[in-house]
């Protein structure tokens, strides 16, 4: 039986193969790619560092430590440094995947993030995972990291999707001690998003301003918010445009001086928070009806 996915992939008759790659500088130029593959076979290689990505649609199949796998839609697949492996369409109608190419090192700095050490390096005994929430953790990850321009949003996205990763399928798991209140710093935090929401903005930075780990950090932000750290300097964002759109400011304008990369970028969040578009809430501002 197809699931949904592997059923609108063949409706909408995707057979042309199709490959992005590109790297992403804010996270030690990670590599990422989106493909969509039909004939092409890879054949035995390894990586120097690991490949995790989610299958969006199809089927990929692959030899990995000795045994033949299969991915089907909606699943992650790891594979570790130097382990030889393969990699070819498991279905006729191939497969669509996102892979994302972290060194060893950003793993050890997210697992300890976990566990104060980062001599481990994390095992995954099982290649491919179902689990659909995780699997739709890493999808918006890679999403974010092809997408948008937000440094903080990229960095937070990343560390949690592999902290997620390792707390649920790594061959040792930390134990994560629950957080204790943390009001002084997320205010910290919270004041320099205010003052500075314009700005590039990193996870680092805003981890050194709460004086805790950049884990903790997410965690404690959005307990005591409701929200992560690069969500909430976007709606706060969306704030100061309100009010300079009420002003009477162009939108062009408005998008450059509240930190947007463009006002296509502006458009899109703030008819996400508001329900409408820039240029309607600037008409209903001056007075006139939106319809």
């Amino acid at each position: 039986m197809k699931t949904r996915s592997q059923t609108e992939f063949l409706e909408q008759g995707q057979l042309r193969e199709q490959v992005k790659f590109w790297r992403d500088p804010a996270l030690n130029n990670t590599e990422m790619l989106r493909a969509t593959y039909v004939t092409h076979s890879f054949s035995r290689h390894t990586h120097e560092g690991y490949a995790i990505g989610v299958i969006d649609a199809g089927v990929e199949e692959f030899t990995y430590q000795g045994a033949t796998h299969r991915a089907i839609a909606d699943s992650i697949v790891i594979v570790h440094p130097g382990e030889v492996h393969t990699g070819h369409a498991g279905a006729d109608e191939g497969w669509q995947y996102r892979m994302l190419y972290p060194d060893v090192g950003l793993l050890q700095r997210a697992i300890a993030e976990l566990q104060e050490s980062s001599a481990m390096i994390p095992y995954f005994p099982n290649p491919v995972i179902l689990d659909d929430e995780l699997a739709g953790q890493l999808r918006r990850l890679h999403m974010a990291l092809e997408a948008t321009s937000s440094q903080l949003e990229r960095e937070s996205r990343f560390l949690w999707t592999l902290t997620q990763l390792i707390l649920r399928y790594a061959q040792h798991r930390p134990i994560v001690l629950p957080i204790s209140p943390e009001r002084g710093a997320v205010l910290r935090v919270q004041d320099y998003l205010h003052a500075c929401f314009a700005e590039s903005i990193s996870l680092d930075h805003l981890a050194q301003i709460a004086d805790l780990k950049p884990l903790r950090l997410l965690r404690v932000f959005q307990r005591e918010t409701g929200l992560p750290p690069h969500a909430y300097l976007v709606q706060h964002r969306v704030q100061q445009a309100k009010l300079m759109l009420s002003s009477g400011r162009a939108i062009a304008q408005v998008a450059y001086d509240t930190g947007f990369t463009d006002q296509s970028h502006l458009n899109r969040h703030f008819k996400r928070l508001v329900g409408v578009t820039p240029g309607q809430y600037a008409i209903g501002c001056r007075g006139q009806r939106v319809g």
